[in-house]
């Protein structure tokens, strides 16, 4: 496909890069199916309700809810995909939308589960647990349900608030749907005579060119849509935090923040410590502004500049398919097993590839559904940054097909904490395989280049937008009303404090917080950080002490949540509650820019 011609349509894909969405269900029909079966199932939860006073009945629930909650994910899973595959089909949209609403009723008609588990007293669930063989499994479920007791609310007014959820999806749904469906973006000229339609996937490989005039022509361009509907945004982004602040009230917290972290049982140290750490840190990205401008022989600094190669190594095109060995070779300390497995995703369509009309944009990795093999979407233009896209949401993807063949339903998903663990340490792989292949100066300057950009926009960019989001939760929270200059003006400046005095801050980099979609996901950005710090470590661990060390790791990959997420990390070699994960990852870049600056020096 040529650049400058229209985004094609999805027909107009071969088959083998599309996924395979007949895993799930076979048709439309099968779904519908399945969809009306299940909304008369979930009714029958009731009759639960004031019986769970007997170890029989709680294991009878159980079974019972998890046999709806696995029909659930399928039933969601298909329809999201369906729905991100093209988003201007209605169709799609309404079957997500109807599953939806099917999960507000599924929560509403659980609700009382908690409340009345909670009268219990924990030793009697104790016992129950170490007597029963079938309720087992269960133990590590309600030591964590008992951890929120404080936390938990009457049967009723735990209904209430389920029935909440889908008011609070709103403004997240509303984003994706116009950033993806009906934000137009303008056309361009590409200095060469061709006209070139702006999407998402194209901004992103247009910031990449070294033409300096296109990179700003595309960057000015595709932020228009942004500044025009500003208004609109601050109020889906305001409507999105006042819907987190009102749980976190409700459910007794002392901010959104610390609801958000609880639910995986992390400390808002480990948030705190991050940004704190990072604040006294920038030297080393500060240090790489200056060297990225001095490179460039620039006398402003932009932000259509920081992602341009200073050491354009070559010209080339990274192909879906040859990236596709590339990745397996990167992956090989990982051994058999993790190969075959890849090799099995890559080979049976779990990964749709290219970015086509109305697609959902970005990348990302299904998650765990029960019973079913996780999904990959990508948006691949041939860069090497999709090489690293695709180890990226591989590690993901290997992670969920881990734990939902290794662990119980009940405990076949993983904390995002841990999530992001797994997909930098592919990419961290991946650096090392080309680094370790590279056969000149220029090779290798390209790639350590590879190296800060990622510490750049995973380790520093995610804790500045991590930071953003703590800060205009607790402006909301201490009673204020934020406006579109609002969310500027705090965005405008915490970029300039992360980039230093060297960055010159255009207006249209004020406007990103309209475009983020993580500012949706409820403190979801800090676990770029922390699990690209703790990959870093894994990495070095898998390279120094070779099987043993791997085999922890694919421990790890197995976990999903049958224990806290920090004893996890701590099993497999990482402790997060302390600092050294952080500051090991800003030694690293530092080390890497004296490398650079060596090998610079005639």
């Amino acid at each position: 496909m040529s650049e400058s011609s229209a985004l094609p349509v999805r027909d107009e894909i071969e088959v083998k890069y599309k996924w395979n969405l007949e895993d799930i269900f076979k048709s439309d029909e099968d779904w519908e199916k399945v969809f009306r079966l299940i909304e008369h199932k979930i009714p029958e939860l009731k009759k639960f309700e004031g019986t769970l006073k007997t170890a029989e009945n709680i294991l009878n629930y159980l079974k019972t809810e998890e046999e709806i909650g696995i029909t659930l994910e399928r039933l969601h899973l298909f329809a999201m995909l369906a729905k991100d595959s093209d988003m201007s089909v209605t169709k799609y949209q309404s079957m997500d939308s109807r599953v939806k609403t099917l999960f507000t009723n599924f929560s509403s008609s659980t609700s009382f589960f908690k409340p009345e588990i909670l009268k219990l007293k924990k030793k009697t669930i104790d016992t129950w647990g170490n007597e029963i063989e079938e309720l087992k499994q269960y133990n590590h479920f309600f030591d964590d349900l008992f951890r929120e007791k404080s936390h938990t609310l009457t049967s009723n007014e735990e209904r209430i608030l389920a029935l909440t959820a889908e008011l609070k999806n709103v403004p997240q749904t509303t984003f994706s749907l116009f950033t993806n469906a009906d934000l137009q973006f303008p056309k361009i000229d590409d200095g060469a005579g061709n006209e070139i339609e702006i999407s998402h996937g194209r901004f992103y490989s247009a910031l990449y060119s070294e033409k300096r005039t296109f990179r700003e022509t595309v960057y000015k361009a595709y932020y228009k849509p942004f500044i025009q509907y500003a208004n609109t945004f601050s109020s889906l982004l305001m409507g999105n935090i006042k819907g987190n602040v009102f749980t976190a009230r409700v459910k007794k917290f002392n901010s959104a923040r610390e609801a958000s972290l609880f639910r995986n049982n992390i400390s808002v140290n480990v948030y705190d410590k991050l940004v704190e750490k990072i604040n006294q840190n920038f030297a080393p990205m500060h240090r790489w502004t200056s060297l990225k401008k001095k490179i460039l022989k620039l006398e402003e600094f932009h932000p259509f500049d920081t992602y341009v190669n200073i050491f354009p190594y070559e010209e080339k095109k990274y192909s879906y398919d040859e990236s596709l060995e590339i990745v397996k070779n990167a992956l090989k300390p990982l051994g058999k097993n993790y190969l075959k497995v890849l090799e099995k995703a890559f080979s049976n369509r779990w990964i749709d590839v290219f970015e086509t009309r109305s697609k959902r944009s970005g990348a990302y990795s299904s998650g765990t559904t029960f019973g079913i093999h996780p999904y990959v979407l990508l948006n691949w233009n041939n860069q090497l940054n999709d090489v690293f896209t695709l180890a990226h949401e591989m590690g993901h993807n290997m992670h969920s097909f881990y734990t939902g063949s290794s662990q119980p339903y009940i405990y076949a998903n993983y904390s995002i904490f841990l999530a992001e663990v797994a997909s930098t340490f592919n990419e961290s792989l991946l650096l090392d395989y080309l680094l370790e292949r590279s056969k000149s100066k220029e090779e290798k300057l390209f790639l350590y280049e590879k190296y800060l950009n990622n510490v750049t926009t995973t380790f520093y960019r995610q804790t500045m937008f991590a930071e953003y989001e703590s800060e205009i939760h607790k402006l909301v929270e201490e009673g204020a009303s934020l406006t579109a200059t609002d969310f500027r003006n705090l965005y405008k400046n915490l970029y300039q404090k992360y980039w230093g005095d060297e960055m010159f801050v255009d207006v249209e980099e004020e406007y990103t917080w309209a475009r983020i979609p993580h500012f949706y996901y409820n403190f979801y950005v800090y676990q770029y950080a922390t699990g690209f710090a703790a990959s870093e470590l894994l990495v070095q661990k898998v390279k120094k002490e070779g099987e043993p060390a791997v085999q922890k790791y694919l421990k790890f990959l197995k976990s999903g949540s049958s224990n806290y997420s920090l004893d996890i990390l701590r099993d497999a070699g990482v402790d997060m509650s302390s600092e050294e994960p952080v500051i090991a990852t800003i030694n690293k870049m530092s080390v890497i820019l004296n490398e650079i600056e060596n090998l610079l020096t005639p």
